[in-house]
């Protein structure tokens, strides 16, 4: 375990300070206290938002960024570490800068609304503009990535060129730079758009709530229970690994930071069972992929969805929950082909911790997301929801017998807090830039149109043109970052094309989710390499095979909105059974196993499940009985014709050996 040197007592107390002041703003807005009778116009709040948030950045993220592989290297431990550059002069400058620019804005929050400062306003608040514009570009930077600020600060800076450009779906209206400066800090498009509005009212919360989770022992029970469920079958480890890093993946929603929690537990029980150092890390990193998808916490571009859509947020969980479990039962099925091809056992039971124990021991926090769940379908503020479990959870931690949760763990979890919610914040206020360089030109617009011109009624096309564009943009973007400038520039086009709106919207975040494990960038394939010591490249060409329903699924519930519940409940369960045994038969192909048959399924019929297995998905009649035909007519085949038992003779099966339980602190 690796110290951080940089939040040192000092700049912890500051952190925590700051988070605790920025929570309590957000739950007197949410709650309507109104403390001291005083009510904050939005715009006055979001900025005391980033005011609190923002100079964390610059405490707990340094200058340089320590590179992944160092990280992975280090014990496996994110962030931090004993050489990590201590709170410089200049940060130091960047916070009071950085608090007191908020500050201002936020006094002059009426100001700004009933005189139009967005557009004619005093040099002061010009200036305080410029000096915003900055800050949260340099905040990205920390939090997002070099990539990302320059696409952020390319198109923050478009509306000063957009009437010069020779394309002329890119012209749009022109901007000087003082008045584009202000449009960008107090517009209602730009820092302050949608996206910050969407995290300081319902985000803060819930990302809350998954720190919470982990820090009174939600990520050892999860573990704990996965092995006690899974680690008896064969390729229990991996399974194992499946089902932790979904749960983690859940709290955390960073694909990552997953892998960097889970990875040093699940990869060597993986490898100590059999599977391949190679293997191992594909199968880490694309379960810890799938964290960002999986209700009932996700990831943040899920929560963006609220507003661009329109829809309370347990509509989008209740649509996500079906994608989610195909996703993951797509893993687990390639999981056990490959455990049955390579002849791997399982746990004995009796080595294992017993899942009755476990769920009795765990029950805070089978609790608390059966609480979180409830009640956001039974209360009309979603936004208050997370708090009262987290409450809750948080009381249970500090009085239960038995357990340890005093000063010092509780301190822990608001420097912890405050390091999330600090990044969470930082990233999207930085991508408001880009939805403010957008809209302030009038493009968005006519790019949507473009696109409908260019590929006529062809819905499959422009979805294959947009699986493109988020997989690139995912490449050097954070998924909300490439979620929110193609929910402005390509779902309008898919939409009006006749998809489902919560069909399109979480296409694009699927899409742009796959860049964590698909070559030549694969960021969680490649943290799951250095902790598993393979080559990053196979690891990441690995990954990409286990999860190759992401690939798939988008198309499926983008033509079928079935898939996402958005039709009625005879069609939603046909649908999911169907795409049930398209999973299943995408998964034989792949792992070139039929599972529960235990034989090796030839080339020839490979293509023919998957193929099969892809019309499943489709919501057509022909389709679905062409698809049934090839998947039984293969299964049936290899069957009658191949020899049932492992194949790879050559791989002595290695006997798995228990993981050991971990102790939930709570």
């Amino acid at each position: 375990m690796r110290t951080d040197t940089r939040v040192t007592p000092f700049w912890r107390t500051v952190v925590i300070v700051l988070t605790v002041l920025g929570v309590l703003l957000a739950m007197n807005q949410v709650f309507f206290w109104n403390v001291g009778g005083l009510s904050l116009l939005t715009n006055s709040y979001l900025y005391l938002v980033l005011g609190a948030f923002l100079p964390v950045v610059f405490i707990v993220h340094p200058l340089r960024k320590e590179p992944l592989a160092r990280r992975v290297a280090a014990d496996g431990e994110p962030g931090g570490g004993a050489d990590c550059p201590r709170v410089a002069w200049y940060d130091v400058v960047l916070m009071l800068v950085t608090a007191a620019v908020c500050l201002y804005f936020a006094v002059n929050g009426t100001r700004i609304k009933d005189y139009g400062w967005e557009f004619v306003a005093p040099t002061a608040a010009t200036a305080a503009s410029l000096v915003l514009w900055l800050v949260v570009l340099e905040a990205l930077r920390r939090t997002g990535g070099a990539v990302v600020t320059v696409i952020a600060l390319l198109f923050s800076v478009y509306p000063l060129v957009a009437e010069d450009l020779p394309v002329g779906v890119l012209q749009g209206v022109t901007y000087d730079l003082p008045t584009l400066a202000q449009v960008h800090a107090m517009g209602a498009e730009g820092v302050l758009g949608l996206p910050i509005q969407t995290a300081a009212t319902i985000l803060i919360g819930f990302l809350i709530f998954g720190v919470a989770l982990q820090h009174t022992g939600g990520a050892d029970f999860f573990h704990n229970l996965s092995m006690s469920i899974f680690g008896r079958y064969r390729g229990g480890a991996a399974k194992v690994s499946v089902a932790s890093s979904a749960a983690m993946g859940m709290m955390s929603g960073s694909a990552v930071s997953n892998v960097l929690t889970t990875g040093p537990m699940t990869i060597p029980a993986m490898k100590k069972s059999g599977f391949s150092s190679t293997y191992a890390g594909g199968v880490e990193a694309t379960a810890a992929s799938g964290g960002s998808i999986t209700p009932p916490i996700m990831g943040t571009a899920a929560f963006l969805m609220v507003s661009f859509v329109g829809v309370p947020y347990t509509e989008i969980l209740v649509a996500a929950t079906i994608p989610a479990v195909l996703y993951f039962l797509g893993i687990y099925l390639q999981v056990d082909g490959y455990a049955a091809r390579k002849g791997l056992r399982g746990v004995p039971a009796r080595l294992l911790p017993r899942t009755l124990a476990t769920l009795v021991q765990g029950w805070p926090y089978v609790l608390a997301l059966g609480l979180l769940t409830g009640l956001l379908f039974l209360t009309n503020s979603e936004a208050q929801v997370p708090y009262w479990v987290v409450l809750v959870l948080l009381a249970v931690a500090v009085l239960r017998p038995g357990r340890t949760f005093g000063p010092r763990q509780f301190t822990d979890f608001l420097v912890d807090a405050g390091r999330t919610l600090s990044s969470i914040i930082g990233i999207i206020a930085g991508v408001g830039l880009i939805l403010g360089g957008l809209t302030a030109t009038g493009v968005s617009l006519s790019l949507a149109r473009e696109l409908v011109s260019l590929v006529g009624d062809n819905v499959v096309l422009i979805l294959i043109a947009g699986a493109v564009t988020c997989f690139i943009l995912g490449t050097g973007m954070t998924i909300s970052a490439a979620y929110v400038f193609l929910a402005i520039v390509m779902v309008p086009a898919v939409v009006e094309l006749g998809v489902n709106p919560i069909a399109a919207h979480l296409f694009v975040i699927y899409w742009a989710s796959v860049s964590y494990i698909t070559p030549p960038v694969g960021l969680a394939s490649f943290a799951a390499a250095g902790l598993a010591k393979a080559p990053p490249m196979a690891t990441s060409v690995a990954a990409m095979k286990l999860g190759a329903v992401k690939y798939i699924v988008p198309f499926g519930f983008a033509l079928n909105p079935a898939l996402v519940a958005q039709d009625s409940p005879g069609r939603i369960v046909l649908a999911f059974v169907l795409s049930v045994a398209g999973v299943y038969a995408l998964a034989s192909a792949i792992e070139g196993w039929i599972v529960g048959f235990d034989r090796r399924m030839p080339v020839l019929f490979r293509v023919a499940s998957a193929a099969g297995g892809f019309l499943l998905f489709l919501p057509t009649v022909p389709t679905a009985v062409a698809g049934l035909a090839l998947v039984a007519g293969s299964v049936l085949l290899t069957f009658l014709t191949v020899k049932a038992g492992p194949t790879d003779d050559d791989d002595d099966p290695v006997p798995a050996q228990a993981p050991a339980p971990v102790t939930a602190t709570v």
